[in-house]
């Protein structure tokens, strides 16, 4: 179709090369001096008192004003890239500079989208442009995101049209984050009614992310087992504890597969217990974003540390029985490598010792699970945003940035609480009908400190730390990519 047929397009560029901003105003069809009206004009929206300066309050003031709504705007984005001298404050200046990038940013990629430099986006080039880009998009999602950005609704996209739609979107323009702005805007539309694009619902959202949570889980305590087994064997002795003799002790019962003892148990545990943690997590951001009236991912490192403390204690409550009868099956004392049977042990637990055994060390075992969870989630996140902004340049971390986040944060985590851990395990372990039982909490703290010291409530420390760091690593790393899998992101 010849450019002639297409009402509103231009030509200014028929073959690739330098893009100047000569090239944008043609585009526009505006003079030097029309552009700089419409800079200043946008400048003096947000700048509302004429104090001549922008700041955060103003910005995000100004995009309200412009109806668009908290899941997707981008006020602290847009003033950390205008504030060049980062004093907090876009003078005309910063922001006029900010708008001459954004143009060029925003003509070039339009310019490689539109192979057939007619001056027009048809939805095919769009479509070939995502696909090129790795983002696989059905017939219907084409139509709404040509339909979203193509405001005359003639079918085709312009560059103003292009340029309106993105001129206030703060990070680079490349066809991923273009799509994924694009995803945001179309889940609250602007508009009197809010759109929800088919296939989103909040019941298939959390049957993923409880899948998510479970397949991550379940991965990094299988790879993780042996370490696990060894740490908890360690911190249940009361005398001195060395690697080791406790190594050769646990190959002795059993050989290799005695490292994995009660691993099964422990699958079955995390499986739920991660899903339940993750999912609950999501659920309390969006609930704190909500309360806050920012987006998701604004929350803060507060917001994330509440979430993250409460997933954890919920999910830590919910299988709580199982993790004590795990702890049991990996201390029991095994004559001839023989393995207590699960069910007898569990049975025993019950018939000698009551219900609320099951229950035993359920205090420091929340105590711990709260900061854990916390700094684990709230480092996590905070890290993954840390580099995005000053390693990747705003594109989206790849698995060894990943892996990096998530080793990070399970060490931190795991160091801060780790004697409430030891305290935990020794409660678990020991019968409540036992010799010399411990009556509680505090005559564990008392007597480990009387007997070993404050070294007795770091044993197990070195391979726990061995454990958490790939522990993490696999849990973050797999829950990424099913979130990619179940399209969650």
């Amino acid at each position: 179709m010849a450019n002639k047929d297409r009402p509103g397009c231009c030509n200014p560029v028929k073959k690739p090369g330098p893009v100047s901003m000569d090239h944008v105003l043609s585009a526009l069809r505006e003079t030097n001096e029309e552009r700089d009206i419409r800079i200043r004009s946008l400048f003096g929206f947000f700048d509302s008192d004429n104090a001549g300066y922008l700041d955060y309050t103003k910005i995000d003031k100004g995009l309200f004003a412009m109806q668009i709504p908290a899941d997707y705007k981008f006020a602290k984005e847009l003033l950390r890239v205008c504030d060049k001298d980062k004093d907090g404050r876009v003078d005309y200046q910063e922001f006029r500079k900010y708008m001459d990038d954004k143009e060029l940013e925003l003509y070039r990629i339009f310019q490689a989208i539109d192979v057939e430099h007619s001056g027009c986006i048809l939805p095919e080039e769009l479509w070939d442009a995502l696909v090129k880009a790795g983002i696989e998009i059905d017939d219907d999602e084409l139509a709404r995101f040509v339909e979203h950005v193509d405001k005359d609704n003639n079918g085709i996209i312009t560059f103003e049209e292009w340029r309106n739609f993105l001129l206030l979107y703060p990070h680079e323009a490349t066809m991923e984050n273009i799509y994924r702005y694009w995803e945001r805007v179309c889940l609250v539309d602007i508009g009197e009614q809010a759109v929800i694009p088919e296939g989103i619902s909040k019941h298939v959202h959390a049957a993923k992310y409880l899948i998510a949570g479970g397949v991550a889980g379940a991965a990094s305590r299988t790879a993780t087992a042996p370490l696990d087994r060894l740490k908890v064997v360690l911190q249940v002795q009361t005398t001195r504890a060395s690697i080791g003799p406790a190594v050769k002790n646990i190959w002795k019962e059993g050989g290799l597969l005695s490292f994995f003892r009660g691993n099964g148990l422990n699958v079955m545990k995390v499986a739920p217990e991660s899903a339940i943690k993750f999912y609950t997590y999501e659920m309390l951001k969006n609930l704190i974003a909500s309360t806050k009236g920012e987006e998701q991912g604004d929350i803060g490192a507060s917001g994330r540390l509440v979430a993250g403390g409460l997933a954890g204690a919920v999910a830590q409550t919910a299988i709580y029985p199982m993790d004590l009868v795990k702890t049991r099956l990996q201390t029991h004392a095994c004559e001839g490598g023989k393995v207590p049977n699960l069910g007898k042990l569990s049975k025993d637990i019950w018939v000698k010792e009551g219900s609320r055994a099951f229950y035993r060390g359920l205090i420091p075992s929340l105590l711990g699970i709260i900061p854990y969870a916390g700094i684990d989630l709230a480092a996590y996140e905070t890290l993954k945003d840390l580099s995005k902004i000053y390693i990747l340049h705003d594109s989206e971390p790849g698995p060894l940035v990943q892996l990096g986040c998530g080793t990070i944060s399970g060490a931190l985590g795991a160091m801060c609480v780790y004697p409430l851990q030891v305290v935990r395990t020794r409660m678990q372990a020991q019968p409540t009908n036992a010799d010399a039982a411990y009556k509680g909490m505090s005559d564990v703290f008392r007597r480990t400190l009387q007997h070993e010291g404050l070294r007795g409530f770091y044993k197990g420390l070195f391979p726990n730390l061995l454990k958490v760091v790939p522990a993490a690593s696999i849990t973050y790393l797999v829950y990424e990519s099913m979130k990619k899998s179940l399209e969650l992101d």
